[in-house]
């Protein structure tokens, strides 16, 4: 079992808590997690560029001088890629990026980052503070007492709780989200993973095998 801090809703520590090391205690595999990654950023690609080639442009069908006796060199459109106002030589057109990526490469990278974050004493266990309305300052002063404020922290819920969602909104680095919808991008861009108890349940029922 993974040790890991437990932090009450105003910031103290409390007892520590175990984690499932199938989880948190597996081996970093990096060529997993370089491959998802470089397959997720790759799903992330509209692939909507589209440029204008020489048959395309509109205009110049006409030679703008004749090809012998002016001294310039030889031309037959204006519309030429080396002309200003002309097609573009080998631009791009619209396609799709998408990457098929195996629901197992998901977990090992997954587990993988989560393991890495453990390892570095970067993963928290936290009782959410109890908000009546949203209250920024309230999270950020949360934050501060448990000693990650200025670091990217990613929050993983199981419920939705408004006020707390939109108190971290206006928080620079700090995002929410569901534990069953967290993908090993999300915990790798953060450089501090807080769960809440219930979290934790979640992602062993997701992803635990």
């Amino acid at each position: 079992m993974i040790e890991v801090a437990h932090y009450s809703s105003d910031g103290a520590e409390k007892e520590k808590i175990f984690l499932p090391e199938n989880l948190f205690g597996q081996e970093v595999k990096e060529a997993s997690v370089h491959h998802y990654i470089k397959s997720y950023l790759q799903n992330q690609r509209q692939g909507t560029a589209n440029t204008l080639q020489r048959n395309a442009v509109r205009g110049g069908a006409a030679k703008p001088w004749r090809q012998k006796g002016t001294g310039r060199a030889r031309a037959g459109t204006i519309r030429s890629p080396i002309w200003v106002g002309g097609g573009r030589a080998f631009g791009s057109h619209p396609r799709d990026f998408y990457s098929r990526i195996p629901k197992k490469m998901k977990r090992v990278a997954l587990v993988s980052v989560l393991s890495d974050r453990a390892k570095e004493g970067k993963v928290h266990v936290i009782d959410l503070p109890k908000l009546e309305a949203p209250k920024t300052k309230k999270v950020a002063e949360w934050l501060k007492n448990i000693g990650i404020d200025g670091n990217k922290v990613l929050i993983l819920l199981t419920e939705r709780d408004d006020n707390f969602i939109l108190s971290c909104r206006n928080l620079r680095n700090v995002e929410c989200m569901r534990a069953s919808l967290v993908n090993a991008y999300k915990v790798l861009w953060a450089e501090y993973l807080l769960l809440s108890a219930d979290s934790v349940k979640v992602l062993e029922e997701v992803f635990a095998k």
